[in-house]
């Protein structure tokens, strides 16, 4: 396994179960370039803070995450959001909105909260209005997720909703990002119902229970079952040290600070991994839950896919923690926090009041709040001191609710190279690729964000599927490889 994320570490993980049940002996390795397993998940403490340097949680309607947790004994560390901060504000024209109810995904399933809404003017909702009774697209071809939203609910839904809640999964522009790779279902529904207000409205934007590891925990705490993001007592890295946990009694063996530096096909159908650290592996197969483009690095010389993964584009995110004593605070945090459209031209793109949405991370006497920097066609700020980035970040938040307080301290954590940016046909091209790879590198697979799926369950179902198809090529070759003399046809056992 190349790659000690979570892609990576829930391949292993059911790589190794999947080998146990069928009897098979399997040695596994995990490299890992950092010195750290996990990745972009990433949990500080700090004092009684909780600090997620990554994302702050995970979509609790996927199933593949839970069926995960379930199976790692994590249920019961399982916390939801806080109840009385469940909906945010959109920020439009420098003043705070509450996000109407009844939205999904940026689509409104609910009538009157939509036209009570100051988010929206009234030629705006007319315009999404029409979506029941627009034709569907003729054309079966992928088109841009922003095309699409437009066509469907107009201009205004699309810029001032739907980018500034979508641009917090991707950091892209909407208008470049591909349908069907991120939002499939909403395809779906306007083929199936012909209007995605009438389709999200019956569930039909509701996961597949079909989909690769789909099952569910038997039983959910009720505050669980009603939180639409969840986490971890102890933060997202717990899914990362319970997994680092179970891979090394199971015997996998694991290599951190010291990444994949080549790969390279042996005449005998082997590959030989070379790490930075000058050692060398000999593998059957190999699992690259890498980035696209360390994915391209890697196998330059050896598949023309590597063409293929250097067009995928990577947008690099920051996030800001800030903490106040509480009675400090000039101001009350009510809801979640906001969002920040692209029109509005802040350096901020979103605030969560992380203590407000999560009652684990901060003492009660204090309040912490995360600010994001970043999205697509936005990095100057890269380039910027952290100093700095505090600073502007600051400077937003004052303006934007008049939080003027003195924070105890900031933190800011880069994420560089963090979210691909999925054009439009890249589930085409990842089909090419895949094949292409299947043709010149058989038993050299892919999985991962850069790939299919930026969430944390998308990646735990990619690494699950990745796992099953290794395992098949292993087992195809070892069932290739047995000897003539133990044919039972040429050589009857003797008696």
């Amino acid at each position: 396994m190349l790659g000690g994320g979570i892609s990576g570490l829930a391949a292993a993980f059911y790589l190794k179960r999947q080998a146990a049940e069928r009897g098979l002996p399997l040695e596994i390795t995990v490299v890992e370039a950092q010195d750290r397993l996990g990745g972009r998940l990433h949990t500080e403490r700090r004092g009684a803070f909780l600090i997620e340097k990554g994302p702050d949680s995970f979509i609790a309607r996927k199933p593949a995450i839970l069926r995960l947790t379930e199976e790692l004994g994590l249920t019961a560390e399982l916390v939801p959001t806080n109840p009385d901060a469940k909906t945010s504000y959109i920020l439009h024209k420098g003043r705070m909105h509450p996000m109407p109810m009844g939205f999904i995904l940026g689509i409104p399933t609910k009538l009157s909260p939509f036209i009570r809404t100051g988010l929206i003017s009234p030629l705006g909702k007319l315009r999404a209005a029409l979506d029941l009774v627009l034709p569907k697209r003729q054309d079966e071809g992928d088109e841009a997720l922003g095309q699409f939203i437009e066509r469907r609910l107009g201009r205004e839904v699309l810029e001032r909703i739907t980018e500034p809640l979508l641009a917090g999964i991707y950091a892209g522009d909407t208008r470049s990002l591909s349908l069907e790779a991120t939002f499939p279902q909403f395809k779906e529904m306007e083929r199936r119902e012909g209007s995605l207000i009438k389709g999200m409205a019956r569930g039909s934007g509701r996961t597949k229970t079909n989909a690769p590891g789909a099952a569910v925990p038997r039983k959910l705490p009720a505050a669980v079952q009603r939180s639409m993001f969840l986490s971890y007592k102890g933060g997202l890295s717990a899914l990362i040290e319970r997994l680092e946990t179970r891979l090394q009694g199971t015997g996998v063996r694991i290599i951190t600070g010291s990444g994949a530096s080549a790969l390279s096909r042996r005449t005998d159908g082997k590959y030989d991994v070379a790490l930075g650290s000058g050692e060398r592996l000999i593998a059957d197969g190999v699992l690259c839950a890498v980035p696209a483009f360390e994915a391209a690095r890697l196998l330059e010389g050896e598949s023309p896919a590597a063409a293929r993964l250097r067009g995928i584009d990577y947008v690099s995110v920051a996030n800001i923690a800030l903490a106040y004593r509480t009675s400090d605070l000039n101001i009350v945090f009510e809801r979640s926090g906001f969002l920040v459209p692209r029109k509005e031209g802040r350096l901020i793109t979103a605030c969560t009041w992380s203590s407000t949405k999560w009652k684990h991370v901060a003492p009660e006497d204090r309040t912490l709040l995360r600010t994001y920097i970043g999205r697509s066609g936005s990095q100057e700020w890269t380039s910027m001191s952290d100093e700095a980035l505090i600073e502007a970040a600051r400077r937003d938040l004052r303006e934007l609710t008049g939080l003027d307080a003195e924070p105890e301290w900031a933190e800011v954590s880069r994420c560089l190279s963090a979210m691909p940016q999925y054009p439009v046909g890249h589930a085409g091209t990842m089909a090419e690729v895949r094949s292409e790879l299947a043709d010149r590198l058989p038993g050299v697979l892919l999985c991962g964000a850069g790939y299919g799926g930026v969430g944390i369950p998308d990646c735990i179902a990619g690494g699950l599927e990745a796992s099953e198809k290794l395992l098949a090529k292993l087992t195809e070759r070892s069932v290739a490889e047995i000897p003539e003399a133990v044919d039972p046809a040429r050589h009857p056992p003797n008696r």
